[in-house]
């Protein structure tokens, strides 16, 4: 859904009435006094819109990226409540906010104000909304996983050796199924890492489980992937040279605070890493607008805050400026407050003592204005009207001014879920992030090695058994051979002890086929008796012979 532009004049018209052409018109005070203006060669110091509820900072945003995007610097902004996405169509003059928009346009004269919409790139890390961001886990680091995971020190140590020799074994990190099984890999080498890293438990393998568990049920599985985001996306112009507004849908996203603020200083940090060094240049190649700035800094342990510090510090000189919007500017840590030199502050409420704390910290902050009570005039703030201290051309602050804000051009509302399908389909991005890729990665390839080695297990076993078997068979072979010999001795046994029987019962038998008969012993005996008295006849024959021969020879 494309609008016609405007001329380049107009366009800076719009931004600065009667102003420099290298600055962006903020507001002024009644009348036009004091107009307020961001130059845009300091606009990469880095900013911060703070006020509380209903003070009129999304309108102060808004206002904001509009002039960004007419002076040729694209933006990148998280639409929190939905309402930031109405910078895609014009306001109209049949909406509820027209008559106070003109009025206020009136009353500092802004007399160049027209409704005019923003080119616009929709993005939602879920795909529902606009176009999938996706990275990898690779690319998001241990310390920003172990952030995202609430991990203590002890498991970011470990998840930071499953990097580690995911990196030197050659293994992608692309997705949470690579992770995963990555860290299971780690587990089951537990020993073996030990020795070479450090203490390597598998309790805290566990819990990271456990971790990477609940970022899968925030939706964690839809921000990593591949094709992963080109980052030039984010950096382009339209073809009138007004800058892309890209809007990411964070109102789903809010109810994963920790994946929001994560994937943010992700982000901030891929833009660090990835861009030139360029130093001061005349207008920022880049300007980030992160909502509900707190959330970064929630129980951020101190690497973490370091992280945040040094990449705020640091992504100037990229030439990308980088704005916190909160409710209370108490909520940004001291270190990283003191690197914004833009500071636009709407009223605050003084009802509780961090209340009073808050005012006393964000008026001390300011360049001071004689004229203004700072303390005072915070909490005495209207709707739609700010505290505003810029930088000037030589990088010094402005003093403070109370200053009534711009209207915004495109519209303060939400798009219709039509209108929100039709840019989509009609953007320059197209469906280049549309379908989620696959490619081998670590859990493709971790999982044909355990294939591989589970095959070689499998051969291992099926020799084995098989050895086993063949010796099994062999003993069987030789305790069959042993009984067929112990069966044939035995039978040899029975066969000789046969023989013995039979020779006995045919000794036994000649022995008795040599035994006379009953006759004949009779006989025999007859015989013996007859031969007794035979004998003794002839023997007593014989002796009366002998004794007649003696008795005669005397």
């Amino acid at each position: 859904m494309r609008l016609p532009a405007t001329s380049a004049k107009e366009r800076a018209d719009n931004r600065r009435p009667g102003l420099s052409d290298s600055a962006i018109f903020i507001g002024s005070g009644a009348g036009g006094a004091s107009p307020q203006q961001l130059e845009l060669s300091r606009a990469n110091r880095h900013g911060l819109i703070a006020g509380a509820t209903g003070t009129g900072k999304t309108v102060t945003l808004q206002g904001l990226v509009e002039g960004f995007c007419a002076a040729g610097v694209p933006t990148f902004v998280a639409d929190v409540k939905g309402d930031l996405a109405g910078l895609a169509m014009p306001g109209s003059a049949t909406s509820k906010t027209h008559e106070i928009f003109a009025a206020r346009a009136a009353e500092i004269g802004y007399s160049d104000w027209r409704y005019e919409a923003c080119p616009v790139q929709l993005w939602d890390l879920f795909g529902d909304q606009g176009h999938p961001i996706r990275t990898t886990v690779s690319e998001m680091g241990p310390l920003l996983l172990a952030r995202l995971m609430n991990l203590n020190e002890v498991q970011e140590g470990v998840l930071t050796i499953a990097f580690h020799v995911a990196d030197k074994d050659g293994l992608l990190l692309l997705d949470l199924d690579d992770l995963q099984t990555m860290l299971l890999d780690v587990g089951e080498r537990a020993e073996e890492l030990t020795l070479t890293y450090g203490n390597v438990s598998k309790p805290s393998v566990g819990a990271i489980q456990r971790s990477l568990l609940q970022l899968r049920s925030q939706g964690g599985d839809e921000f990593f992937g591949e094709p992963a985001v080109d980052l030039e996306d984010f950096l382009r112009l339209d073809d009138n040279g007004r800058g892309i507004v890209n809007i990411l849908a964070a109102d789903r996203l809010m109810a994963s605070p920790r994946l929001y603020s994560t994937f943010l200083l992700w982000l901030l940090s891929e833009l660090f890493e990835t861009l030139p060094e360029v130093g001061d240049v005349p207008k920022p190649k880049l300007c980030f607008f992160f909502d509900e700035a707190h959330l970064l800094f929630e129980d951020a342990p101190p690497a973490l805050l370091e992280k945040v510090e040094q990449v705020v510090r640091l992504i100037r000189s990229k030439g990308v400026g980088v704005y916190f919007i909160t409710q209370n500017p108490i909520d940004i840590p001291d270190q990283v407050a003191g690197q914004l030199g833009n500071r636009v502050q709407h009223a605050l409420r003084a009802f509780t003592p961090r209340d009073q704390a808050a005012v006393k910290s964000a008026a001390e902050t300011f360049r001071q204005n004689p004229d203004i009570d700072v303390a005072t005039a915070i909490t005495e703030l209207k709707v739609g009207e700010a505290l505003v201290s810029l930088l000037q051309p030589d990088g010094s602050p402005s003093p403070v001014q109370r200053t009534l804000i711009k209207p915004p051009s495109s519209r303060v509302a939400p798009l219709t879920a039509e209108e929100r399908k039709v840019l989509i389909a009609t953007d320059e991005i197209g469906s280049r992030y549309d379908v989620l890729v696959d490619r081998e990665s670590a859990q493709e390839m971790l999982a044909a090695k355990a294939g591989e080695a589970a095959a070689a297990a499998a051969a291992a076993k099926a020799q084995n058994e098989s050895e086993k078997a063949a010796a099994a068979q062999a003993k069987a072979d030789a305790v069959a051979a042993r009984e067929a010999l112990k069966l044939q001795r035995e039978q040899e046994r029975l066969e000789a002890q046969r023989r013995r029987e039979e020779e006995r019962v045919r000794a036994a038998a000649a022995r008795e086929a040599a035994k006379p008969s009953m006759s004949d012993k009779m006989m025999q005996s007859a015989g013996r008796a007859v031969a007794s008295s035979v004998g003794r006849q002839i023997g007593n024959q014989l002796l009366r012979g002998i004794l007649g021969g003696l008795m005669r020879g005397r």
